[in-house]
């Protein structure tokens, strides 16, 4: 996975993925063939190269995540984040300004709690779960090999 936003310069042609191109048939495909890597990988370069379908000798990756000012960008990526291209793909909060980044901060603060409270009981519900299993697990492995083990002949000569 690379760091958002990546792109590939293939002679002067800059190709990235935005909210529209997942929007197409072609980027509905390249979400299912993600699957549940959807999220973090969509951003990839492997991604950019699935839905271009593009050899990955073809062209040169290039990633950026130093959002300090336009310039470090090619301009057809520095134009695509001004119009809120890449909605629903990730967050740069280091772009905002002041009050901005004060306003996104009271919005996300109480959902990665939220998140958290959740994240926690689901985990401990699995932990309760796993723990049952693996005692379920290891009973029947047990068994199994001691049954096994009873007849001398199913043992290694060293051990009849």
């Amino acid at each position: 996975m690379c760091q958002f936003i990546g792109w590939i310069e293939v002679n002067d042609e800059v190709l990235f993925l935005t909210a529209d191109d997942l929007a197409t048939k072609r980027g509905r495909e390249l979400k299912r063939h993600l699957g549940a890597a959807y999220a973090g990988d969509v951003i990839g370069h492997g991604a950019i190269r699935w839905f271009y379908d593009m050899p990955n000798d073809k062209g040169e990756n290039r990633e950026c995540d130093d959002f300090s000012t336009p310039a470090n960008f090619p301009p057809e990526i520095a134009e695509a984040m001004k119009a809120g291209k890449f909605r629903g793909m990730a967050v740069v909060p280091g772009a905002l300004a002041g009050a901005a980044l004060d306003e996104y901060e009271k919005i996300r603060q109480p959902a990665w709690d939220e998140y958290a409270k959740v994240r926690q009981a689901a985990w401990a519900e699995y932990n309760k779960v796993i723990q049952a299993a693996g005692a379920e697990y290891a009973k029947i492995r047990q068994a199994a090999f001691w049954d096994i083990w009873a007849e001398p002949e199913n043992r290694i000569e060293a051990w009849r």
